[in-house]
């Protein structure tokens, strides 16, 4: 079977309302600061009428990871849903811009693209208030059989366990993917979706993962201690390879036999972290598609995710792989 694209990611396809915030806006406004909640039409609207000037950037986790492989010089395409209007336009000529294509599916009525609303505070935290609109009607038809068999991984986004349409889509995805001998990734996203869907994931994580994504806190939460060493003897050996992430204190990534300490790339100021565990996980799978070393895909990442993070917005602003060439990467 011809392989097409180093990755295939499906997930919420969100255009990023970005603006900077204080720790007391977030209170004011009952937000848990480093959080994702999922809002409706009214909420949307009243928080972007009290926020500060925003910027607005194509994102959603999955598609954030596309850009930075389209950005390494990988082939990715992105699988969501938009809606039939202006940001669902700007959605999908922007993954054409960057050299990736968008392969979901449209609404057929009026139901708005997803925007989410981030708050990011002074020390980089982002605080996400997400009206997935289309994005949570993304549904089996809209997974394509050809795309999910072309790719040589395919990355699945943790959010998609929140609605059922979008989890069936999920389902078909990495079915489609096990049947085709394609690598199968998950990126656990945040943990207070795995505190909702720990019993699922876990499953999930144990039948069906070859490469699992998270931080600290989501891989705490996922086996329910404090400990971030007990946690990564709880998954080690659940998928083929897992890479959890440290913030400063780089990443770490575990096989069966081996664990690999990463060291994080050096940054001159942390601006804003939206983004920042999609970029590594562009620049691990990456690497993996292209044969190289898990220490060397865990380089790449870290050089991805220290680029996003020195700028407003989830997606890189220069060439990734220019920075890799520079690092001898």
């Amino acid at each position: 079977m011809t392989t097409l694209y180093d990755v295939a990611a499906i997930g919420n396809a969100i255009v990023d309302v970005i603006a900077p915030a204080s720790d007391d806006f977030l209170a004011d406004e009952g937000l848990v600061k480093g959080s994702m909640a999922l809002i409706d039409d009214a909420q949307a609207t009243s928080l972007y009428s009290r926020m500060a000037a925003a910027i607005e950037a194509s994102g959603g986790s999955a598609g954030n990871t596309v850009a930075g492989v389209a950005s390494l010089g990988g082939r990715a395409v992105h699988i969501g849903k938009l809606g039939r209007d202006q940001l669902g336009d700007v959605f999908a000529h922007d993954m054409e811009a960057i050299g990736a294509r968008f392969a979901g599916g449209w609404m057929q009525d009026a139901t708005p693209t997803g925007r989410c609303l981030i708050n990011v505070t002074p020390d980089g935290q982002r605080t996400m208030s997400t009206l997935l609109g289309a994005a949570a009607l993304l549904g089996p038809a809209d997974v394509d059989a050809a795309v999910i068999e072309a790719a040589k991984i395919v990355y699945l986004e943790g959010y998609l366990f929140d609605p059922d349409e979008a989890r069936r889509a999920f389902a078909k995805a990495a079915g489609l993917a096990r049947a085709s001998a394609r690598l199968i990734a998950l990126t656990l996203s945040d943990s207070f979706m795995v505190d909702r869907h720990r019993p699922a994931l876990k499953g999930f994580i144990d039948t069906e993962v070859d490469i699992l994504f998270a931080n600290e806190a989501e891989i705490t939460s996922l086996y329910e201690t404090d400990s971030f060493d007990a946690a990564i003897e709880a998954v080690r050996g659940r998928a083929s390879i897992v890479a959890v992430t440290r913030g400063a204190d780089g990443s770490v990534v575990v096989t069966d036999g081996v664990i690999h300490q990463i060291e994080a790339s050096p940054v001159e100021k942390v601006v804003d972290t939206t983004g920042a565990g999609d970029q590594y996980a562009a620049g691990f799978l990456f690497g993996l598609a292209r044969g190289h070393s898990l220490d060397h895909c865990g380089r790449l990442g870290s050089l991805a995710a220290a680029e996003v993070i020195t700028h407003y917005g989830p997606r890189p602003q220069v060439s990734l792989r220019d920075l890799a060439t520079a690092a001898g990467l």
